[in-house]
């Protein structure tokens, strides 16, 4: 039974997959009137709703429109470790000389092979200028996200629920007031935080977090203003609520403000063999990049906006838990780093309505050792990842380097490692990794988020409960 739903869902999926390509076509083909334009400007953010013909039995339950319930007489997860462990191979703390491959660990699933030269272990590079790696905060619980404010202080999310502000010199504040309540239990917890462009003038910022719903909880993205005394958060509006499920894993919520003004968000497919087929349905909005407008209506230039049946935030589809999002410097196109399954992290340069694989092809294998799609790496229809790591390494926050204090980093990708236990640096040519650099090796903690500061330094935050923020700048 569950494999004919399956297969209906893939029908369906590809069938909409194609139609949504037409569509695309005929909204660039023809003009649209003034009315219409601003009839489409002014959707509003609207509950997902499960749309025929797709099976309900392979989505979830519809949210609902109370956007923070508390838990009110039951714990949701007694006894549970507000962390799961993360099983994976221990990244070597020693680096092979430089211009050998960097990877010499035996790879998960050797049968399989990349699809192009570079697409997995790059050769070893070293950056020639010397690095400081200062801890200059620490004692943060399990910090998962920061933000820079134009006058240089860090906003920082702890997976626990608490907003801080820090300042470059390591000072951390009180809890900012009024941040919703998060559900903390394995990749639930209070996620991404976002800068508006505009903060200077609107003092606006974006949250991703796990809240609670009636039916359980969900992945949301709230909106509101940072008081003038930076105390707490004021006017907040939901932006997004995705549909409610009970499991701990598997939620992104990494998000980016593209240099289209437009919020991007990753979302996750909840890694069970029941619900990750909903990564290939349009129709869903899990295992999906998400793209609307800063106050939560919808693009009318997105990829399905205008396909029948179709969830009209998608930007792209068949992703499994993309955490890390990032702009390129040259083109402004996005890039995002998505979890894979055993030896299949991988890095994806991310173009509209395409359709990046996840079911239907992965490298590496399952958890239990298994094979995903009988080991299918290439399927038609589908993009190949611009990078994997195989063995995995938990690849979380991303950034590009577009400073000047370490010249030879520029252009550069910064990926965020949690099993990897380190800060991996992607030299980039053309779109193809050239070369990769492990960093932060002797901090041994897991690695979250990394982000440029505006005066060209690198910052750093670990996963821990004494999680630290680490200033990475030349020497002297």
């Amino acid at each position: 039974m569950k494999a004919s739903l399956i297969l209906a869902a893939l029908i369906t999926g590809t069938t909409l997959v194609h139609a949504a390509a037409q569509g695309a076509d005929d909204v660039g083909a023809r003009e649209i009137g003034p009315k219409e334009e601003g009839a489409r400007a002014e959707q509003q953010p609207r509950p997902w709703t499960e749309r025929p013909p797709v099976d309900p039995a392979l989505l979830v339950e519809k949210a609902t429109q109370e956007p923070f319930t508390e838990p009110n007489d039951r714990p949701l997860f007694p006894g549970l470790p507000p962390t799961a462990p993360v099983q994976r191979q221990p990244t070597p703390r020693e680096v092979p000389p430089e211009g050998q491959v960097l990877e010499q660990r035996p790879a998960v699933n050797p049968t399989q092979q990349p699809a192009f030269p570079g697409q997995t272990r790059a050769v070893a590079v070293r950056t020639t200028t010397s690095i400081e790696e200062k801890v200059v905060a620490r004692g943060l619980s399990h910090p998962w996200s920061l933000a820079f404010m134009p006058d240089g202080r860090m906003l920082v999310t702890e997976k626990s629920g608490t907003l801080r502000i820090v300042t470059p010199q390591g000072e951390v504040s009180a809890p900012v007031g009024n941040v919703p309540p998060v559900l903390f239990a394995g990749d639930c917890g209070l996620l991404a935080v976002l800068v508006d462009p505009d903060f200077a003038t609107n003092r606006l910022i974006y949250l991703s977090f796990i809240g609670y719903r009636p039916e359980g909880h969900a992945l949301m993205v709230v909106r509101g203003r940072l008081s003038d005394d930076d105390g707490a958060i004021e006017g907040i509006t939901q932006l997004v609520t995705l549909p409610a499920f009970t499991g701990i894993n598997h939620y992104a919520g990494g998000m980016v403000i593209g240099h289209d003004g437009k919020l991007y968000l990753g979302t996750s497919e909840w890694i069970t063999d029941e619900t990750r087929i909903a990564a290939q349905l349009p129709a869903s909005p899990m295992g999906k990049i998400l793209r609307i407008n800063r106050d939560g209506s919808i693009p009318h230039d997105n990829p399905y906006a205008n396909v029948s049946g179709a969830e009209p935030r998608v930007w792209s589809i068949g992703h499994r838990d993309p955490e890390g999002l990032a702009l390129d410097p040259k083109t402004g196109g996005l890039w995002i780093s998505d979890h894979g399954p055993q030896g299949g992290d991988e890095i994806d340069r991310v173009e509209p309505g395409r359709n990046y694989g996840w079911p239907l092809v992965a490298y590496g294998k399952r958890y239990d050792g298994g094979l995903l799609g009988g080991g299918r790496t290439q399927f038609p229809g589908t993009e190949q990842p611009a990078y994997y790591w195989d063995p995995a390494i938990a690849p979380a926050g991303i950034t590009f380097y577009t400073g000047d204090r370490v010249p030879e980093w520029q252009g550069n990708l910064f990926v965020s490692a949690l099993g990897g236990r380190h800060l991996a640096r992607l030299v980039m040519v053309d779109g193809k990794v050239t070369g990769e650099e492990r960093l932060l090796l002797t901090n041994n903690q897991r690695v979250r988020d990394v982000k440029q500061a505006p005066d060209g330094t690198l910052w750093v935050l670990t996963d821990d409960a004494d999680g630290r923020l680490i200033r990475l700048a030349p020497r002297g």
